[in-house]
């Protein structure tokens, strides 16, 4: 029995000794070759909103606010009365101003009869040539006063005018200023109301030397003179938005650049019908620059960073793990642009990318990337 124990052992022992170290499988990892699709190239920045026109309601005349015909805060429309200045006394001298046009009327027709009647008696030898030229100048005075009556007929309408505060746009109106039985117009000027227009509206923001020169490179690429300035859409994002939805074209450019800060201050109009955008938000902008048709573009979440920069982890075809540097640029959604260091062909390791270790081998399961839309913000 103790021989067959040992025996056992011995066996057990030697068995031991035959075991060998086998290596792991090769960590599983989803591979894709990039995405290539057309990829137009943005100038994208920051600025402000600001309405197209801002205007101060102002007494020009003085007088009491008899009426207040609207709400704080109210859309009005071009020409709607707002406020109204008492009117009677500018009524009155426009009836004034009226008769004494009358009578200036009739005294031009009065001259005008007697200075015919003169002439026809001055070709017949009845009338002296001084008496003729007494008539005439009697005419001639009289028609100047005319004119005056009827200038000071024109200047009491435009007077009588001016009682009536009417709004010089569309737009919206804000709180009063003065109420009801207060006198304005007298001294300095008295502001009754701000009318501020919504829509359109304008997006202000300055554009880099570097970006200036992209911006004329890629107007030319698609055949657009400097007159075409308007033809070049502009896309307004809010912080509170995703994607820039709000679509405009740019206005305005001012000829030269700052010297001082190397910037050329350009304008946007935009169409606000919702009236979603106010003067003076802070706001995403993003401007096309050209169009890149054969752009690769991987995961986001595949590329990272080190010291050197970013990089994309790349299986060759003997399954080992390269560590590749790259450039990038803008995103579009999840992907974005690689600029350098990858090739078409390339299998980019899309997941599984904390098990791959550079110049080990994995196991690469190969999948397809779908395109995306042009929605994505450059970072």
């Amino acid at each position: 029995m103790r021989t067959i124990v040992i025996s056992a052992t011995l066996l057990s022992l030697a068995a031991c000794n035959d075991n060998r170290y086998v290596p792991p499988p090769a960590p599983k990892v989803s591979v894709a070759h990039p995405l290539r699709q057309e990829v137009t190239r943005y100038l994208e920045t920051s600025g402000n909103l600001a309405s197209v026109n801002s205007t101060n309601l102002v007494a020009r005349v003085a007088g009491f606010v008899q009426e207040i015909k609207f709400t704080d805060g109210a859309m009005v429309k071009a020409g709607q009365p707002l406020f109204v200045i008492e009117p009677a006394s500018y009524e009155n001298a426009l009836a004034q101003a009226k008769a004494a046009e009358a009578g200036a009327d009739a005294t031009v027709t009065q001259a005008q009869a007697d200075y015919a009647r003169q002439t026809e008696l001055q070709g017949r030898d009845f009338a002296s040539k001084a008496t003729l030229e007494t008539s005439t100048a009697t005419r001639d005075s009289a028609i100047a006063v005319q004119r005056q009556r009827q200038a000071d007929t024109k200047q009491a309408e435009i007077n009588l005018s001016y009682t009536q505060v009417k709004a010089p746009f569309d737009g919206i109106v804000t709180a009063r200023q003065v109420s009801i039985g207060e006198l304005v117009g007298t001294g300095s000027q008295t502001v009754l109301a701000t009318v501020v227009q919504l829509e359109p509206i304008y997006v202000n923001f300055n554009v880099g030397e570097q970006d200036v020169l992209r911006l004329r490179a890629g107007v030319r690429q698609r055949g657009m003179t400097e007159t075409d300035l308007k033809q070049i859409p502009v896309e307004v994002g809010l912080a509170n938005e995703t994607g820039y939805p709000h679509k405009g074209t740019l206005d305005y450019a001012y000829p030269g650049v700052n010297p001082s800060t190397g910037t050329l201050s350009v304008r946007g109009v935009l169409s606000n019908r919702d009236r979603v955008l106010l003067p003076g938000y802070f706001v995403r902008i993003r401007v096309p620059l050209s169009q890149t048709p054969d752009a690769l573009l991987v995961p986001d979440i595949a590329i990272g960073n080190d010291q050197g920069g970013r990089y994309l982890l790349v299986v060759g075809k003997d399954g080992l793990v390269e560590q590749r540097k790259i450039e990038t640029g803008q995103t579009l959604g999840d992907l974005r642009v690689v600029t350098q260091g990858l090739n078409a062909d390339d299998n980019v390791i899309v997941a599984g990318i904390a098990r791959a270790v550079p110049g080990q081998k994995v196991d690469a399961e190969p999948q397809t990337l779908a395109r995306s839309g042009d929605i994505g913000e450059a970072k």
